[in-house]
């Protein structure tokens, strides 16, 4: 049997069509880390809690273009997906945590085994899952009392690996967080291929 190459999901709380684009998702900053786990033999697939296209946004205000959606995560299974990743800003993340098919989603990937990374406010769909009571991570400094008020450890670090949570704090930690991610997703789906 071939290797599967590993896949990751990427969440978005607002698209619209090309022609209602709005500036309300994926925060994108330093573009070029994110193609990493795709260099890495990832195949990427972006799922929203609406259809159509992403405008992604660079510090929360600046357009950065936009992404075609690739699934609803109402209608994503668990088995089809690797290792979601959960974007930051803040607006992303606070559409995505009261979601009840992306919290439900990332509970069930999370319950997996499988890895789940978030960046910056990522976390906050991790608090809302149920899934950081006595797990060590990091985020963006504003959410760490949410964090800790779930039952999370939390420290400040440019990334964390707690078993198959992986979280990091902020943009700037990009390219650091990128390069754990495309291991720990790799190694996963190399795992998951021997078990198959």
């Amino acid at each position: 049997m071939p290797a599967r190459r590993p896949r990751a999901a990427s969440y978005s709380s607002e698209s619209r069509p090309r022609s209602e684009a709005k500036p309300t998702v994926v925060r994108m900053s330093r573009a070029a880390s994110w193609t990493r786990p795709e260099r890495a033999g990832a195949q990427t697939e972006v799922l929203s809690i609406h259809d159509g296209e992403i405008q992604t946004r660079e510090n929360d205000l600046d357009a950065a273009g936009t992404f075609t959606v690739d699934g609803l995560v109402a209608d994503a299974s668990v088995t089809h997906y690797d290792a979601p990743l959960l974007p930051g800003g803040t607006v992303n993340p606070d559409h995505l945590r009261v979601d009840p098919d992306a919290v439900s989603f990332v509970r069930e990937v999370v319950e997996s085994g499988k890895p789940v990374a978030a960046i910056c406010h990522g976390p906050w769909t991790l608090i809302e899952a149920g899934v950081v009571e006595g797990r060590t991570l990091t985020s963006f400094p504003s959410i760490r009392t949410d964090l800790r008020n779930a039952g999370a450890d939390v420290v400040d670090q440019d990334v964390v690996v707690d078993g198959n949570l992986i979280t990091s704090r902020s943009p700037d930690d990009l390219p650091v967080f990128c390069d754990t991610i495309a291991t720990q997703f790799a190694s996963n789906s190399t795992q998951e291929e021997v078990i198959s």
